[in-house]
């Protein structure tokens, strides 16, 4: 049996997540077979003729993209793995795509090793939309003052209770996490707002981001971010903004 180690791209626009839910909590509308797991599971299936379950680094969720996210399946398939790249490419739609396929150690779980993930929000800050990414950035026309995002943003770094920023329905054990790293750059109209973790908690990143765009647009004075974080309360933070501006970028191990 050897334990493959997947890594995978995709425009999650269409797809209701990542995840395969069997709970009666899912929204009314959910389809298991519109998940992006069920979706390479059943190609994986087809494909080496096994029952194949899949275990990933983060659960992304409806309308959220990757560029790189990893997943890893233990099989017995003995196929050459750029063969098997091909054919899962050649079976899957054109909006997931795996663009590597590694053998990993019988130990590896993409879930449990990964040392931090680096999730990427993306705002189209100009006049006018663009029709060509609209699902994949959130406009927004009113100027903003980077200068001051950036300066605000320095509060979240190192290891906190970050309760302001989950999601209000949510309830966690431990809500503190560690930021690694925060870095907001503009290319010509785009604004991309990094942030690596050790973990995130659910809709940490949209809200961080949501934050920091009120900050920037002038309705959160300086020296906002710090008193929000420290608050514990999820209220006093900026909204959630849309899935469809945020893309896992990377996992590291």
């Amino acid at each position: 049996m050897f334990n493959f180690k997947l890594e995978i791209e995709y425009d999650g626009t269409r797809y209701h997540g990542w995840q395969v839910q069997n709970n009666t909590k899912a929204r009314a509308n959910y389809q298991p077979k519109n998940t992006i797991q069920y979706v390479l599971e059943q190609v994986l299936k087809k494909l080496l003729q096994e029952d194949i379950r899949l275990i990933v680094a983060g659960r992304t969720d409806s309308g959220v993209h990757a560029l790189s996210q990893v997943a890893n399946f233990k099989s017995s398939s003995k196929m050459p793995l750029q063969r098997m790249r091909w054919a899962l490419n050649c079976l899957l739609p054109e909006d997931i795509k795996v663009t590597r396929i590694s053998k990993a150690g019988a130990d590896f779980n993409s879930r449990f090793c990964a040392k931090s993930k680096l999730y990427r929000y993306t705002i189209l800050n100009r006049k006018y939309s663009s029709p060509l990414i609209a699902n994949r950035v959130y406009f927004f026309h009113h100027p903003l003052d980077i200068k001051l995002m950036r300066s605000e943003a320095k509060a979240l770094l190192g290891r906190h209770n970050f309760k302001s920023f989950q999601a209000a329905e949510a309830r966690y054990r431990n809500p503190v996490r560690t930021i690694k790293r925060i870095k907001i750059t503009r290319d010509k109209g785009l604004l991309h707002i990094d942030i690596e973790a050790d973990s995130f908690l659910y809709n940490m990143v949209r809200n961080i981001a949501g934050t920091l765009l009120e900050i920037g647009r002038g309705r959160f004075p300086k020296g906002s971010m710090n008193k929000i974080l420290k608050s514990g309360n999820r209220k006093l933070a900026g909204p959630a903004l849309p899935a469809k501006g945020l893309c896992l970028v990377r996992v590291k191990y």
